[in-house]
């Protein structure tokens, strides 16, 4: 069964480790993509992120997974952070040791300062479990508080829980996508109303521009010494 959950900072102990980047079965795609799917690869790449990545795809949907649009020579962090700035929306997969990892935490931190549209996933983990530490990697107080703010704030957000070994990954899959899917819908519609509201002010600068040389027209007609 899919859950939905949101929950505030909890406490636990993480150990860091380097994350994985080893590309496997690359794919490419070209252009912006739809969604950023933010994971921890050794936790999630080769089940949930991998499945939620084939079945985005076969919707039409254009998701973004290191692993799979990657290729080898590729800079990581500017690739990634160009995917971060270009997605519509993007998916948080919150996994048991997510935290343990800097890159998944820059990531987040990253989507968040850029208020992208976040959907968590809490999978196999509370989010009460999950907490930023200082464990290995140490930690400027800057860039601590910069991972915990962002971490506070997707746990703030109501997203997705499932427990792997009790769920349906069917359904999970479909109630996914269709979250996925509505936050595309919404980003869409704000895209409209941003560039109408910019359109609007145009029109307004262009009336009011108009309405000064009229005036200005009007009183040199006036003006005896014209």
């Amino acid at each position: 069964m899919v859950e939905y959950s949101s929950s505030n900072v909890g406490r636990g102990k993480r150990k860091w480790e380097t994350r994985n980047y080893y590309c496997e079965n690359i794919k490419t795609i070209s252009g912006p993509c739809d969604v950023f799917i933010n994971h921890r690869g050794s936790d999630t790449k080769k089940n949930i992120a991998g499945l939620l990545y084939d079945h985005l795809s076969r919707l039409g949907i254009k998701p973004f997974m290191d692993s799979r649009n990657m290729k080898p020579g590729d800079k990581l962090s500017h690739e990634i952070d160009a995917a971060i700035e270009n997605c519509k929306v993007a998916v948080a997969l919150l996994s048991r040791n997510y935290c343990e990892s800097r890159h998944c935490l820059r990531e987040l931190t990253l989507l968040m300062q850029s208020n992208k549209r976040v959907l968590p996933i809490f999978w196999d983990v509370k989010p009460a479990e999950l907490r930023v530490n200082n464990n290995e990697y140490k930690l400027s107080s800057k860039e601590r508080w910069r991972f915990t703010w962002a971490l506070e704030q997707v746990k703030d957000t109501i997203g997705l829980t499932f427990d792997s070994s009790k769920g349906d990954w069917s359904e999970f899959l479909e109630v996914a996508s269709k979250e996925v899917k509505n936050l595309l819908e919404v980003d869409q519609v704000m895209s409209s109303l941003v560039a109408y509201m910019i359109w609007v002010n145009r029109m307004l600068d262009y009336i009011l521009r108009l309405h000064e040389e009229l005036v200005q027209g009007v009183a040199e007609d006036r003006d005896p010494k014209g």
